[in-house]
């Protein structure tokens, strides 16, 4: 083959190679609009008018109506949305610590301990992933009544604490099966014990999955509405979630514009806290179940 047709020939390759590139970003943007739409759709309703949130088909609002937010700011219930976003970071921080303490330390009994009946004892946590939440609701909250926690944070953030994850214990797990024991061999002939080794060793390896533990429980504690709906009773401790709620429900009229701008307000820590750790969460779901 001739040297001008191996140069042709290889510019019809770089072509068809630009042509693909171009077509893959064209579908990843038109994707990327479809997944942003219902936002943008959002935080254009939340400064609306009342009387286009439901007659006008427009994306864009015809005025910019800034007094959603200031009414979304006084909050509801005579409780300022400050109180309620403090409420609602109190406790996803808790179950964020209680979490990553509790399946940690679970993860790493049931992949570096040895001990009678450690895989039916595994295979029975895993089992409970498939038990629906509300299968365990009503005996959680008899509990709970008997033990005068309701109408406080415990029942939401207590649990956390004693490894109820099954979830996270799972990946953590799968995680820690992956690092070479000959780490914790070392560490033995220094004279550590298992949990000096499970503190000073196996934890920092960990880490990647612990941030995706945290991300992860962070964002669906936020999210939470149907458990903070059972317990908590007091405006004074109520979390934004619930505030959207009865931000609709304590008037005859439905104040769309405030309540969608107090969406927009409960999306920003989210916003914010996936911006923040977004590169740990890639690293984390890279390495965390591929191991094993």
């Amino acid at each position: 083959m001739s040297t001008a047709a191996i140069g042709k020939r290889n510019t019809r390759t770089r072509t068809g190679d630009r042509a693909r590139r171009i077509a893959l970003h064209l579908a990843a943007a038109l994707i990327l609009l479809v997944l942003l739409y219902p936002l943008v759709w959002l935080l254009a309703t939340s400064l609306k008018p009342a009387d286009e949130v439901l007659t006008s088909l427009k994306l864009l609002p015809s005025r910019l109506e800034w007094s959603n937010y200031s009414t979304a700011l006084d909050g509801v219930s005579g409780v300022k949305v400050s109180t309620l976003l403090t409420n609602s970071l109190l406790i996803s921080a808790g179950s964020v610590l209680g979490n990553v303490i509790s399946c940690s330390l679970a993860a790493y009994a049931f992949a570096r301990l040895r001990f009678r009946m450690r895989g039916v004892m595994f295979g029975f946590m895993v089992a409970t992933m498939m038990l629906p939440h509300h299968a365990v609701l009503i005996p959680q909250y008899i509990i709970f009544n008997q033990l005068g926690m309701v109408d406080t944070y415990w029942p939401l953030v207590l649990p956390k604490f004693l490894a109820t994850e099954a979830f996270f214990v799972f990946l953590i797990v799968q995680f820690m099966r992956g690092l070479p024991r000959e780490l914790e061999e070392a560490a033995r002939i220094d004279g550590c014990g298992p949990f000096r080794s499970f503190w000073s060793v196996v934890l920092p390896l960990t880490r990647p999955a612990l941030i995706t533990t945290a991300i992860f429980t962070f964002i669906w504690s936020w999210n939470d509405f149907f458990t903070q709906l059972i317990y908590l009773f007091d405006p004074e401790k109520f979390t934004i979630t619930l505030a959207l709620r009865n931000f609709v429900d304590q008037s005859s009229q439905s104040a769309f514009g405030p309540m969608f701008a107090m969406s927009v307000i409960s999306l920003l820590p989210i916003v914010l806290f996936f911006a923040a750790f977004q590169r740990y969460l890639v690293q984390g779901m890279a390495t965390s179940g591929l191991k094993g």
